[in-house]
């Protein structure tokens, strides 16, 4: 015990949580297979999209990867408040690595088609849907000082943002100089980096409990929940419209890059960069404010920065001037939501972490598909300038909804 609390001195309050080793292990293999994962958005978008020339292809390929969340993210989160965490990801994580070599190979040979991305794309989602609520819920098995948790969480989304900020950036180059087939295939080589983490971790028996409650009155029980608190379904509900109707807008940034911007796939890659900076930025910001009672001002003023943000991109014509918007808006996104995440968690009871987090992730990812799919056909009808800009208004105008009829909500800092 003492050594732990010397090691824990010499970490600046913002990355408390690295001195567990298990977490340690996770943060960076996570972050590595991470890496491989956005290296793999940009490839695929792209590829999408110089075989089709379609925005509505865009949106439909996004839909078929998020689809599948809709109906198992709850069951899976329930299953997570079941089964070992650290075991279900060992297979989501494989069934994830195969399926990249999978669409590496296709792509090799030339004999690549969209439907096969789409069924691959299905399949990820299904893989996503059980994995997101054990990962979002692993953080509780992996930190032994509970008062460090939040900063786990906080740190996660860190490892997500920092992922995108090099993922991308990568993806763009080696996309350029070496095409789609070495982004899907070192995506999946990235993902032995989780998996080794996921064996080397030490997780005692007892730290998830058991249950014999059938999974239906689980599913009930966690439902039930998050919706009668006010807070919690406050915060699950601005979390999805945000991601319904604002985030969407990353699924057509390919058309903004080759036909509003004209700055082909290097471009591309800065496009996804310059939101990972932006949101890299938020997520330390939000680290380092796990224990700061000012967490609830936060969530709001990342919720009505980033639809703001969104309508500047929306109608820029200028490359400088699209980056700033787009790392302002990966900015308030997770100042936005990497502080719902931890205050979501701050909240709810152990027992029925993976099935709020279930609920969370389902309307943080289930909306999605609609989302993508709403912006691809706006955009192949009018724009993508108006897909964008009618989707942030939407944003806006919720979140100004809540910031006025839901004051206790900036007052939250349990």
């Amino acid at each position: 015990m003492q050594r732990t609390v010397v090691t824990a001195g010499r970490l600046p309050s913002t990355f408390t949580a690295l001195r567990y080793p298990n977490y340690r292990r996770w943060f960076v293999g996570q972050a590595l297979s991470l890496m491989g994962t956005w290296m793999q958005s940009v490839a695929q978008g792209w590829l999408v999209y110089d075989l089709t020339g379609s925005k509505l292809a865009l949106g439909a390929i996004a839909f078929a990867g998020s689809v599948p969340t809709l109906f198992l993210m709850i069951p899976a989160g329930a299953l997570a408040d079941r089964i070992p965490r650290r075991r279900l990801l060992l297979i989501t994580q494989s069934a994830m690595m195969l399926f990249a070599f999978i669409l590496a190979a296709l792509t090799a040979i030339g004999t690549v088609q969209v439907w096969q991305i789409a069924v691959l794309a299905f399949a990820l989602g299904i893989a996503n849907s059980f994995d997101a609520p054990a990962r979002q819920a692993l953080a509780v098995d992996m930190v032994e000082d509970r008062r460090d948790l939040l900063n786990a969480v906080a740190l996660n989304s860190t490892m997500f943002n920092l992922a995108r900020v090099i993922g991308p950036a990568i993806g763009g180059i080696v996309l350029a100089t070496l095409g789609a087939t070495w982004c899907f295939a070192l995506n999946g080589l990235s993902f032995v980096a989780v998996l080794i983490a996921l064996v080397g971790m030490v997780i005692p028996i007892a730290a998830q409990s058991r249950t014999q409650e059938s999974l239906g009155s689980q599913v009930r029980a966690g439902l039930q929940y998050t919706w009668g608190h006010t807070i919690v379904r406050t915060i699950i509900l601005l979390a999805g419209v945000s991601s319904l109707f604002g985030f969407t807008y990353s699924v057509l940034l390919p058309a903004f890059a080759a036909d509003v911007l004209h700055v082909g796939e290097a471009g591309l890659g800065a496009l996804n960069a310059a939101v990972g900076i932006g949101a890299l930025a938020g997520s330390l910001v939000v680290a380092s404010l796990t224990r700061s009672r000012f967490r609830g001002q936060l969530l709001t003023a990342g919720s009505l920065t980033f639809p703001i943000a969104l309508l500047a991109f929306a109608f820029s014509r200028s490359f400088p001037l699209s980056l700033a918007c787009l790392a302002t808006a990966g900015f308030a996104f997770v100042s936005q939501n990497a502080t719902a995440n931890t205050l979501v968690q701050s909240i709810v009871p152990d027992d029925l972490r993976g099935r709020v987090m279930g609920v969370y992730m389902l309307m943080f990812f289930g909306t999605t598909p609609f989302g993508s799919l709403l912006a691809g056909v706006i955009a192949q009808a009018l724009s993508p300038t108006a897909a964008v800009a009618i989707g942030a208004t939407i944003t806006l105008a919720f979140a100004l909804g809540i910031a006025i009829f839901v004051p206790s909500l900036r007052k939250t800092v349990s």
